[in-house]
């Protein structure tokens, strides 16, 4: 199998290019393993100009980018011009995005890259050109299932060293959010995370500590009565499912270094409920990582920060962190496939 990963361009317009420039630049210094990026070279050529960095760039397929990674960025050329300017995306700008994750999952599946890490994308720039899903987790899980034709149950995970949190409803209008939790949904939100943390990092009995949706986690049902209806059962029924699961607990306690000892993963009822302790905890360094594919795929953990592309200013940490990641990931599965086969020999 290839160690080589998937890059993505991204919002052509944001920092994507940026961070991946300047993270090929210093490639040996940070020991980042190979990775190719999918883009228009013209396009990268032009930024890595702007931003002063002297970026080789070398036009390959995805079986010669492993080689090529020492001496020169690989790029897969997708055929899509892009003509976006630092901070004002234009018509090029969502399908050299939308393509480059197409091609991307097309390349792991097929298994010419190991595992797929995403560039930001704007998605207002996205909806604009007709994009319908709420975001990539959406899309990655809909891809999936037109490769493989196995329906998929894609988990958002924002992982650090420090806490790795999951939002069981993602971008939802948090008016929305009571009537869009079910049980069903922390259930099975709560029964990927567990495989995944086990199967590919490596955890033997996953600690889940699971998120109250309201204040005090309900108080007995005096401020609200979601918890004790619908987030209790959920985890209840994760304990039958043999799943170390404790909840619902007050959120405003969880995220305390003592709290974080005591699990592995917390399972978040909203979005911000889980993105703020990981962003005020780890937020240059935090990965997205959805759960629940048949192949890897992580993030970095912010947006295209339209105000600082072109500027040099922009962290890659989070993407050095994406690949890591997604590098470590990619072997667990890969010895995961290896096992059975070894068993049988």
């Amino acid at each position: 199998m290839s160690r080589v990963l998937a890059l993505t361009l991204g919002e052509p317009a944001g920092i994507g290019p940026d961070i991946a420039l300047a993270a090929w630049v210093r490639r040996a210094e940070l020991g980042l393993p190979p990775f190719y990026i999918l883009a228009d070279p013209q396009f990268l050529m032009r930024r890595a100009e702007r931003l002063g960095l002297a970026v080789p760039i070398a036009i390959v397929a995805p079986e010669e980018a492993e080689a090529a990674f020492a001496k020169a960025l690989p790029v897969v050329a997708l055929g899509v011009a892009v003509t976006a300017e630092p901070g004002h995306p234009d018509a090029s700008s969502a399908p050299a995005a939308i393509a480059a994750i197409d091609r991307a999952v097309a390349d792991v599946i097929g298994g010419a890259a190991s595992a797929v890490v995403t560039n930001p994308v704007a998605k207002s720039v996205l909806y604009k050109a007709g994009f319908v899903d709420p975001g990539h987790t959406e899309y990655l899980a809909r891809l999936s299932f037109a490769h493989t034709g196995n329906p998929a149950w894609p988990v958002m995970m924002l992982w650090s060293p420090e806490v790795a949190v999951v939002p069981v409803t993602i971008h939802v209008p948090f008016k929305e959010v009571p009537e869009r939790l079910t049980r069903d949904l922390i259930f099975e939100t709560g029964r990927v995370v567990a495989r995944d943390l086990r199967e590919r990092f490596g955890l033997a009995r996953p600690r889940l500590a699971v998120a109250g949706l309201n204040p005090h986690a309900g108080e007995d049902g005096t401020i609200g009565k979601e918890d004790s209806l619908i987030v209790r059962p959920a985890i209840e029924r994760l304990i039958a499912d043999g799943i170390d699961a404790r909840g619902p607990l007050p959120a405003d306690t969880m995220f305390h270094d003592a709290a974080r000892r005591t699990y592995d993963a917390a399972l978040c009822m909203y979005h911000d409920q889980a993105l703020i302790p990981i962003k005020t905890l780890a937020f240059d360094h935090g990965v997205n990582v959805t759960l629940g594919l048949p192949f890897v795929r992580t993030s970095p953990d912010h947006g295209t920060a339209f105000d600082i592309a072109g500027t040099g200013k922009a962290n890659p940490a989070s993407l050095v962190a994406a690949l890591k990641l997604a590098a470590r990931l990619a072997a667990a599965d890969e010895n995961n496939r290896r096992a059975p086969a070894a068993a049988l020999s």
